[in-house]
């Protein structure tokens, strides 16, 4: 059998720009790719923590250590600047590759910048 599981997220990074007249797709700060292992024209959906949309589009590069959240094309009417998000990748594991499966979680501050970076979401307290 095969499961769909979380692969990657960057958790609450801010949008800096929405271009509108952009050719469609999100283009990240490529220390966020790297740290996530995204890659560029990777699919990834994005939830606005914001405002509640949620929608799938692909990475491209943006300049390596800029802090860019740029939503571009259809998809800058579902993110404006200032709105957070979490952007995921899911890829398809076997029940082998499960055994030493863990997740790319990071956690950045409020300039996109990384502060943390983990393996698994801590259990939530009663």
């Amino acid at each position: 059998m095969q499961r769909i599981m979380l692969k990657s997220k960057l958790h609450r990074v801010r949008v800096t720009r929405s271009e509108l007249h952009y050719e469609g797709s999100c283009a990240i700060d490529e220390n966020l790719l790297d740290a996530a292992d995204i890659r560029e024209y990777q699919q990834i959906d994005i939830y606005n923590v914001t405002n509640g949309e949620r929608f799938t589009t692909y990475a491209i590069r943006a300049q390596r250590g800029s802090g860019v959240i740029s939503v571009n094309g259809a998809a800058a009417h579902k993110a404006a600047p200032g709105d957070i998000l979490i952007i995921a990748t899911y890829a398809m594991y076997s029940e082998l590759e499960l055994q030493r499966f863990h997740p790319q979680l990071v956690y950045v501050d409020e300039h996109n910048r990384i502060v943390a970076q983990r393996d698994h979401i801590p259990a939530q307290a009663a």
